[in-house]
């Protein structure tokens, strides 16, 4: 970046704005993603995290050590290591020491640290006590070794270890999540014993390939259990790319008729899960479930039970709904961006942070044995002088007594280093005794047998490995456990929709002929006695259920759905359906239907037109409507008929008294359009608007016709309607007199 930087009269640096703001924002995102946010490979630890640990291995709060308040080792963090507020360090601290929130916490702790229904409800800092815990040692053990490099603390007054030298991968045993500034990282925790065998896999066979890792690896492993439901494939693209998410549920089962919840998603709450149940029983969207409680105790950390309102209630689609409505299914980010061994952020493989992890536990391997090497070529060193001094000991002590500079003389006498002298003018007496030649001889035999295996091991890749193994064994020997997430893959969870929480009661829904629209329970309502408003009347009735949707047709051929369940009661007088739907300008209301998604239906027009269709075909979630049928031009649409035999009968009649009747199955099946021709209207006619179709009747074989004209009414018996019989697209044949004008069709 080009900076343009001056110096004014009085020597003050002067930069633009833009080029300071730039500079300074840079360098805290840097700050944020190198030295806040994200975990080192190494450890698997962000920096507040190792300074927390090891301002308490400073204090001596080792596992074998007793508690010592929290306060005192968070004011040690914050004076000597991590110059932040005290609140963030004490909670970063308890998230360690949470065995909800760690799958192997690092800090025990007594008092109260929260619960897994509120983390955040730990006591302060002045009324918990806490230690590491025994797995912290796997961290701190080879500190002092020669295995990490220290830097100066913020005030320069201290060192502190840069990166602590872990035994195991920890990044991956207890994961870690973070925000920085343009990324974040989103590790899930695993199972120890599986980490530790695909580390001993890959040391056995580096160039394996990813796909042996996952023989290995199965998944994450949350340390409040559950079931992980995300497929293996899905599993294993997290691992391959690096990012993906992980969903994983409660786990339950049936006892005495309940749901019992024992394992929760990992951070999911047990109380916010009942309240969220109670919320949707509240609003009465679960009539299912009768009963909540929570049973949890300290045998039970996790125990919810859910009492469905009766034993018909099917306990799998109750607790697919509440998969879906509630925190007992959760999803989980995967972001596996980690700083690695060169000091950068990156999005890694599994495969790639397991052998980075052993690229860095080799090179700590060898530091620590190197380390060893240079102490025992020291001491042997010491011994090697001490032993020259033993067997000349009295002319030892006479230079002692006698010369004016007895260190020089020694060296001179004995051909002894300066660190050799020291070390002999500086051993006591009693140390120079007879016995002491036969301890000093065994300490130099077993010391140059352990420096003669590590130069061994130094110069052998295989011992280097095998010595890794074994270290990686003796840590999974002590510290494995079973894993807690259980693997299962699992369909998607569906939730119930409204209709399928409702009660399913018979209705009459009842439109006015202004459009009104009500709803009255029972099918055995007249609608001719009910009131309407002042100048309305009834247009239209149909029965159903109250589980189905009722399908309005309109004056243009469209069909609009509503919900029947949402309908004004009948004792009122309703509501207008055009406030529900988008009706075209001018558009009215002309009949309605209800019935099951495959039942079949008659539409058609004045001009003689009309198909089957089904149900499901009407159905639009479009306020706007769907348009099903075309109109012909100077005719209109009749009320839409429901089918309800395979084997009826459909019967046309015009207004002039012609009537056709053939078998149904001839009316074609279509989605949509203008039909096939029914009864044959003369254009001419339809044209100057001497003849139209009045009516359409479907009726089943067997049935009679009632024919109405005004006040009078034709019953036609089924022998009568032979009469009438024809083929689709006739002309029909004319009624009786005294039917010439009819008005409408109905089956007896």
């Amino acid at each position: 970046m080009d900076e343009t930087i001056s110096f004014n009269k009085q020597g003050f640096e002067t930069r633009s704005v833009g080029d300071f703001a730039e500079t300074a924002y840079l360098d805290y995102a840097m700050y944020v993603i190198l030295d806040r946010a994200l975990p080192h490979i190494g450890d698997g630890l962000k920096p507040v995290q190792r300074r927390i640990i090891y301002a308490m291995s400073e204090l001596g709060l080792r596992a074998s050590a007793k508690f010592k308040k929290s306060a005192r080792t968070v004011g040690d963090v914050i004076g000597k290591f991590h110059p932040h507020g005290d609140s963030a360090a004490y909670e970063a601290m308890v998230l360690m020491a949470q065995p909800f929130s760690y799958r192997y916490p690092l800090i025990s702790g007594q008092g109260n640290w929260g619960s897994p229904d509120d983390p955040k409800s730990f006591a302060a800092m002045r009324y918990t006590e806490s230690k590491l815990s025994e797995y912290a040692n796997i961290l701190l053990s080879e500190v002092s070794d020669g295995t990490v490099e220290w830097r100066p603390n913020f005030d320069a007054t201290l060192d502190e270890p840069i990166i602590f030298p872990a035994k195991v991968p920890n990044l991956l045993l207890n994961g870690s999540t973070g925000i920085a500034v343009g990324m974040a990282t989103d590790i899930p925790p695993h199972n120890l014993d599986e980490v530790v065998s695909a580390c001993l896999h890959l040391l056995d066979n580096p160039k394996a390939d990813v796909e042996t890792i996952f023989d290995f690896i199965k998944g994450p492993d949350f340390p409040t259990g559950g079931e992980i439901i995300t497929s293996k494939i899905d599993i294993r693209n997290c691992y391959q790319s690096g990012k993906g998410s992980i969903k994983i549920r409660a786990i339950w089962r049936k006892e005495d008729g309940a749901i019992v919840i024992d394992a929760l998603p990992f951070q999911a709450s047990g109380s916010k899960i009942l309240e969220q149940i109670a919320s949707q029983m509240r609003a009465k969207k679960l009539p299912l479930v009768e009963d909540l409680r929570d049973e949890s105790d300290h045998e039970n950390p996790i125990r919810l039970v859910i009492v469905p309102r009766s034993n018909r209630v099917d306990f799998d689609a109750l607790m697919d709904h509440l998969f879906v409505t509630t925190d007992l299914e959760k999803s989980y980010r995967v972001n596996l961006n980690i700083i690695g061994l060169d000091g950068r952020p990156k999005v890694m493989t599994l495969h790639e942070i397991l052998k980075e992890w052993l690229k860095f536990r080799r090179e700590v391997t060898r530091k620590r044995l190197s380390f060893r090497l240079e102490k025992l070529n020291n001491r042997l060193h010491l011994l090697d002088g001490l032993l020259i001094a033993l067997l000349n000991i009295d002319q030892v002590i006479k230079i002692i007594r006698e010369e004016d500079e007895p260190k020089k003389e020694i060296i001179n006498r004995f051909n002894l280093t300066i660190i050799q002298a020291d070390y002999v003018l500086e051993t006591k007496l009693r140390q120079l005794a007879r016995l002491e030649e036969i301890k000093i001889r065994s300490e130099q035999t077993d010391l140059a047998a352990e420096k003669s295996t590590i130069e061994l091991t130094l110069e052998s890749e295989s011992r280097l490995k095998t010595l890794m193994k074994n270290e990686l064994k003796e840590v999974s020997k002590k510290f494995g456990d079973a894993r807690r997430s259980l693997l299962n893959e699992r369909k998607e969870a569906t939730a119930f929709s409204e209709t399928d929480l409702m009660t399913v009661d018979p209705i009459t829904v009842i439109l006015s002929e202004k459009g009104w629209i009500r709803a009255a329970k029972g099918h055995d309502i007249d609608p001719n006695s009910l009131s309407f408003k002042s100048g309305d009347s009834l247009l239209a009735s149909t029965i159903g259920k109250s589980n189905q949707n009722v399908f309005l047709q309109d004056s243009t051929g469209r069909f609009y759905a509503i919900s029947s369940h949402t309908l004004p009661s009948a004792r009122g007088q309703g509501e207008p359906a055009s406030g529900r739907l988008n009706l075209p300008a001018g558009a009215t209301i002309t009949g309605l239907i209800m019935g099951q998604e495959s039942q079949e239906v008659f539409v058609g027009t004045s001009a003689g037109y009309g198909f089957r269709t089904t149900i499901s075909d009407l159905y639009t979630k479009n306020k706007a409507g769907k348009v099903v049928v075309k109109i012909p031009s100077l005719s209109r649409v009749i009320e839409p008929k429901l089918i309800m035999h395979n084997k009826s009968l459909i019967v046309a009649v015009s207004n002039e008294g012609r009537m056709l009747v053939f078998d149904l199955e001839n009316v074609p099946r279509l989605s949509r359009g203008k039909g096939n021709k029914i009864i044959n209207i003369p254009n001419s006619r339809l044209q100057k608007g001497e003849e139209w179709v009045v009516d359409y009747a479907i009726i089943s074989e067997g049935s009679s016709l009632v024919v109405s004209s005004g006040k009078r009414y034709l019953s036609l018996k089924p022998n009568d309607l032979q009469n009438y019989i024809g083929e689709r697209g006739r002309r029909g044949h004319k009624l009786p007199r005294g039917f010439q004008r009819v008005d409408a069709l109905s089956a007896e």
